[in-house]
């Protein structure tokens, strides 16, 4: 018999310990300084600012953690966070831990708050909306849906790929923010023609992400709101981390134009960290939900039973789950 341990209690217990010591060293920009050459704990001290009580401990929490290399005294970038931390890179995906560090962090301390009244935590008490004030602001926008890109990045191209794009010639992506998707979605598909569909504000966002990608010619922006216009047509709508922002009639509403704007044998394709049917396995897919509770009025992430039945109940069939990548997933429903 295995003898019990306090281990798993008390690391998840403080796990806010890792978090914020990488949290901050992204705000510091530690790894796009090491990306440059590696460097020593004094010249990194003097570098980011840093008070010398505290700068080898958080080096080495660092290495320990296994974000740096520390070797001959000079620390280094792993393969991983010169890859995806460098601020530098295309492939940089700090921004979604930047908005962790600056917004999530601070909300998820009123968690048993938002529990016992089941309201959300964020920038609403102070009488404010993120998403608002977000696109008053070109600069700020961008950089969100840069965030945004990078976290969805893995299962964009996954989805990319795997999906039986052979049987389709168009497709729009509802919500699509920067534009990863549809961007992915083309390079490894040359003979689909896709569209981007968002607010106003995003456009110009959208358009300058594509032609960067050399994609003008099959990807274009359509303007509108998912709550009041008809979503374009094509013969796959998908949807990545849109669903689970909103209450259960909002979803089956989405879900219902989605199947309005298809021809018959088209597909909708949801992703999301879809939840495991047993709501057991995956915990990021449970404390996403939480993090809507936190963030929203009303959103929610989802089994894939769940979504199954919200498809049915829209008009689609031949519904199914195909993991893509870490705990995310799509659920594919057919016209």
């Amino acid at each position: 018999m295995t003898p019990l341990s306090p281990e798993n209690i008390l690391k998840t217990g403080l796990a806010f310990w890792p978090a914020k010591t990488l949290l901050s060293a992204v705000e510091l920009e530690i790894f796009t300084l090491l990306a440059k050459a590696p460097q020593d704990a004094a010249t990194l001290r003097h570098a980011l600012g840093l008070h010398e009580r505290g700068t080898l401990d958080f080096l080495d929490a660092l290495v320990a953690m296994g974000f740096l290399q520390r070797e001959d005294g000079l620390y280094r970038n792993t393969s991983e966070t010169d890859v995806f931390l460098d601020k530098a890179k295309p492939s940089y995906i700090g921004g979604i831990l930047e908005m962790a560090n600056n917004r999530l962090y601070p909300f998820w301390g009123n968690l048993t708050t938002a529990l016992r009244t089941g309201e959300r935590q964020n920038e609403k008490l102070q009488g404010t909306d993120l998403f608002s004030e977000l696109y008053k602001d070109p600069a700020k926008l961008a950089e969100f849906l840069r965030a945004m890109s990078g976290v969805s990045r893995g299962a964009n191209m996954a989805i990319a790929k795997q999906f039986p794009w052979l049987d389709y010639k168009t497709y729009v992506d509802v919500g699509t923010a920067q534009g990863d998707l549809a961007v992915q979605i083309a390079l490894a598909n040359p003979h689909l023609r896709g569209t981007g569909f968002d607010l106003p504000e995003v456009g110009p966002i959208f358009s300058d992400y594509v032609a960067v990608n050399g994609l003008k010619e099959r990807v274009t922006f359509a303007a509108g709101s998912f709550f009041t216009d008809a979503l374009p047509k094509a013969d796959v709508v998908l949807m990545g981390h849109i669903l689970h922002d909103w209450d259960l009639e909002t979803k089956k509403m989405l879900l219902k134009k989605s199947y309005e704007a298809l021809p018959e044998g088209g597909a909708v394709v949801v992703y999301e960290s879809i939840i495991d049917d047993d709501r057991s396995q995956n915990a990021f897919g449970l404390h996403m939900s939480l993090n809507m509770l936190v963030e929203t009025d009303g959103g929610f992430d989802f089994t894939g039973a769940d979504c199954i039945g919200w498809m049915k109940e829209a008009g689609f069939r031949d519904m199914r789950v195909e993991h893509l990548v870490g705990p995310e997933s799509m659920v594919i429903g057919i016209k």
